[in-house]
Formats: C-alpha cells, sequence, structure tokens
C-alpha cells in the first residue's frame, strides 16, 4: 500500500492540473480607443500628462480638500460600496477554502433507559451512550472545477473594487459640484443684488428727472418695472445655494446645520489655472472604474463556463474519518469500540447530462453578454470624455464671449447715463442700455457656473484618477 501511495498523488497532481472551460483573455482593444482623444487637442487648455490621481487639489482650495476627505469617510454610500465590497470578499475566501481538506467534529452524549425485555441479563438498564468521530474529506480537483470556482469568485472580488472605487468617484464629483455650485451661486447673489444697486439708482436719476419735466411716467414706472423683475431673481438664486450647502452636507456625512461655516460662507468658486492632465484612451480606460468592472464581470463569466463544464466529469472526492462509540469515558477510548474508514468517493451525472449541457449553454451567453457589456462600457466612457472635452472647451468660449459682451454692455451703459444727464438721450435708451447690461452680467455668472460643471464633468469622465488601495 505503501508502495502505491507516491505514485499515485503524482497522478492525481497532474491531473488536477487539468482545467476545463475557456482560459481567460483579456478584450483587445482598438488603437482608436487607446490613442489620443479627438477634443484634447487644445495645448492651452489640456496636455497628455496623466490625469492626477487627486484631481480635486488642482483647485487649490483647502476647504474642498477637507470636503472630500469628510465624504470619503463618513459619506453613506460609500459605506454601502465598502460592505459589499467586504462581503465579495468574505465570498472570495469561500470559494478559495475549498482548495484545502475539510474537517468535522462530532460528538454526542445520550442518557437512555431500555426496556426490561430489550436488556441482557447482568446490565443495567439505564446508561450513558457517548459517540465522537472525526473526519476529513477533499475534492481532486481534476477538472478545475474548484479553481475555476476561485477565479468566478475573484472576478467577482475585482469588480466589487472597481464598484466601490466608481461610488467613491462618483461622491468626490458630486461633492466638488455641490461646493462649486454654492459657491458660484453666492457669486450670481452677489451680482444680482449688485445689478438691482445699479438699477436703483438709474431709478432715483429717472425719478429726479420726472420731478423736473424732463421724464415721463411711464419712464420711471418701466425703470421701477426692471428694477423689480431683477430684484426677484435673488430669492430663486439664494434657494439654489441653500440646495447645494444642503447637498453637500450630506454627502459629507452630515446634518443639514452641521455643515462647516467655512464651506457655507463661501461666495468664490476657486478655478483651475493650468492646463488640465488628460493622457489617453488607454490610461483613461485603465481608471475608469466602470470599465475595470465590466472587465472583472467578463473574467468572472469566462469561469463560470468552466465550473458548469466540470459537471461534464466525474467527481472524485478523498475522504477518512474515525471514531468511536462506547457506554461512558472508559468504553469511548479504548480500543474494541474504535473505528475508523478511508477511500475515495465518485459521483458522476451520466448518461443523461442534457441539465448540465443548458447549465454550460446559459453560462456560455452570460459570457456574451458581459463582453458585451464591456464593449459598451468601453464606447461610453470614450463618448463621455471626448463630450467633456468638447463641453468644457466651449464653456470657456462661450464665458469670453460673454465676458466681452458684459465689457461693451457696460460702457454702453455709462455712455447712455452720461448723454442723459446732459440731456441728450432719452429714458427709453437708458432702459434699453441697462437691461442689457444686466443681462450681460447675469449671463456671465452663469457662465461661470457651467464652466465648473464642465469642469467637474471631465474629471468624472476621465474616471477621476482614481487609484484603487484593494
Amino acid at each position: 500500500m505503501r508502495i502505491l501511495t507516491l505514485p499515485l498523488s503524482i497522478l492525481a497532481l497532474a491531473l488536477s492540473a487539468c482545467a476545463v472551460g475557456p482560459d481567460y483573455v483579456a478584450p483587445t482593444l482598438t488603437d482608436s480607443a487607446t490613442g489620443t482623444f479627438a477634443a484634447s487637442a487644445e495645448p492651452a487648455l489640456y496636455d497628455d500628462r496623466p490625469a492626477h490621481d487627486d484631481w480635486w487639489r488642482l483647485y487649490r482650495d483647502p476647504i474642498l480638500d477637507r470636503l472630500i476627505q469628510d465624504a470619503l469617510g463618513a459619506n453613506t454610500d460609500v459605506r454601502v460600496a465598502v460592505a459589499r465590497l467586504e462581503r465579495a470578499r468574505a465570498m472570495l475566501r469561500d470559494a478559495g477554502a475549498d482548495l484545502y481538506p475539510g474537517t468535522g467534529l462530532d460528538a454526542t452524549a445520550n442518557r437512555q433507559r431500555q426496556a426490561a425485555v430489550q436488556t441482557l441479563p447482568g446490565l443495567d438498564r439505564e446508561n450513558t451512550l457517548l459517540d465522537a468521530g472525526f473526519g476529513v474529506a477533499y475534492e481532486v480537483d481534476l477538472f478545475g472545477r474548484v479553481r475555476r470556482s476561485l477565479e468566478s469568485a475573484r472576478g467577482d472580488f475585482e469588480a466589487a473594487q472597481a464598484d466601490r472605487d466608481a461610488v467613491r468617484v462618483a461622491i468626490v464629483a458630486d461633492t466638488t459640484r455641490a461646493y462649486l455650485n454654492a459657491a458660484s451661486a453666492a457669486r450670481r447673489l452677489a451680482v444680482a443684488r449688485r445689478i438691482v444697486e445699479l438699477l436703483d439708482r438709474s431709478l432715483r436719476v429717472t425719478g429726479g428727472r420726472e420731478r423736473a419735466g424732463l421724464a415721463t411716467p411711464l419712464d420711471t414706472a418701466r425703470m421701477a418695472a426692471l428694477r423689480e423683475q431683477r430684484r426677484s431673481s435673488i430669492p430663486a438664486i439664494a434657494a439654489e445655494r441653500q440646495a447645494a450647502l444642503f447637498r453637500l452636507a450630506v454627502l459629507t456625512g452630515r446634518a443639514p446645520r452641521d455643515l462647516p461655516a467655512a464651506a457655507a460662507t463661501a461666495d468664490t468658486p476657486p478655478a483651475i489655472e493650468v492646463p488640465i492632465p488628460v493622457g489617453d484612451g488607454k490610461a483613461m480606460l485603465a481608471r475608469r472604474p466602470d470599465v475595470r468592472a465590466a472587465e472583472r464581470r467578463l473574467a468572472a463569466a469566462t469561469a463560470r463556463i468552466g465550473v458548469a463544464t466540470a459537471d461534464l466529469y466525474p467527481r472524485i472526492s478523498l475522504g477518512a474519518s474515525i471514531g468511536s462509540t462506547g457506554f461512558g469515558f472508559g468504553d469511548l477510548f479504548g480500543a474494541g469500540p474504535l473505528r475508523w474508514l478511508a477511500g475515495p468517493s465518485i459521483s458522476w451525472s451520466f448518461p443523461n447530462q442534457e441539465r448540465i449541457r443548458a447549465r454550460i449553454a446559459a453560462a456560455r451567453a452570460d459570457s456574451d453578454g458581459a463582453l458585451a457589456t464591456f464593449d459598451g462600457s468601453v464606447l461610453q466612457a470614450l463618448a463621455e470624455t471626448e463630450t467633456a472635452l468638447s463641453n468644457y472647451a466651449r464653456a470657456l468660449d462661450q464665458r469670453a464671449a460673454l465676458d466681452a459682451a458684459r465689457e461693451q454692455a457696460d460702457r454702453a451703459a455709462r455712455i447712455v447715463r452720461a448723454q442723459q444727464r446732459e440731456g441728450r438721450s432719452d429714458s427709453l435708451a437708458l432702459l434699453d442700455a441697462e437691461r442689457t447690461f444686466a443681462d450681460a452680467q447675469a449671463q456671465l455668472a452663469d457662465a461661470e457656473g457651467r464652466i465648473a460643471n464642465a469642469q467637474v464633468d471631465l474629471f468624472r469622465a476621465l474616471g477621476g484618477g482614481w487609484a484603487s488601495p484593494g
């Protein structure tokens, strides 16, 4: 028996190196998917350096840095994602346990009384029956069922890692967006109030001209209507700012009233003064958590084909057990009641394997679906990035045009005010100039907010530059 032990062990080890089902090979990406971005050919705005891991530090705002740190540590969505990751980690450990022998220990103790007719002469009718046993079993993974199961669990775990990173990217982006929106709304609020102050001054001038007989009550009413129209926008902007602050509090794991005062009083949105590093398509796809998650789920689905295919072949296990049964501890550990067994066991669904083949077909269909999902995630990532790059550039163009328009509207309004003081312009011309200047200021303030949102969209499309810590 000892002579056969080593050859049989070598044979089992050799057979265990065979795993049925397809070996996973990562999908190949085209050159157009991994090259430079079409919309990034503007060196004044972008450069080809890799995106920053902590991209929000490009704003150089310590308040925002602290808010991001709070969000990553206390946000409820992040906590849920971390819990799901820990569950996937536990399932990976569970799958890995099948690589090792399973052991079990059982013991029972029963106090019993037998009927008199069932008791042999000289023996007690009442006694304590003890039973104890220890067993070990090991599945010889001849066809790779266990290893493919482990591969599948590892793919699911790594997909859960990517999902957690995706939540972190989203939370960082949403926190930055809420902070920028609150600060932008504060600036727009200040602009709206300055416009009302300017219109108040124009209204006083028009009222004075009316009293002097140089303007009509209609001129005064028109200017007053414009002033009230602009003043009506203030409550809406203030409500928008409060909503952004409340959102910021929730994102950082706080009740709305507990938001830090520094964040609540920020009134100037930070700006990025340097070209934004965007890298290329290859780096972006490697960073994007949704693409990484889709690729890992494809790997897991491919491994599950092997798990299903392994059921076409026999499943062999090696087992052994030892135990004893006796009346009392003296009998339990004596040589007489001792029992043991050792040997292999085999199970095989044969010849009717139609159910197994149906499961294999289902696993292949799942793999095909996972591949289509991966391809779709790549295309979506590329489209989102190109769109974000283009939108950011066009938002900057729009701001430049609106800034020029505001300067011209301001110049025109000052000219009309001077002409009116000299009596060379009527109130209708002043009203039109003031309305144009107010519109230009408000539109420029709105454009600043759109630029901030376009920046966040761009960083999020680039994958946030998130480096998974495991």
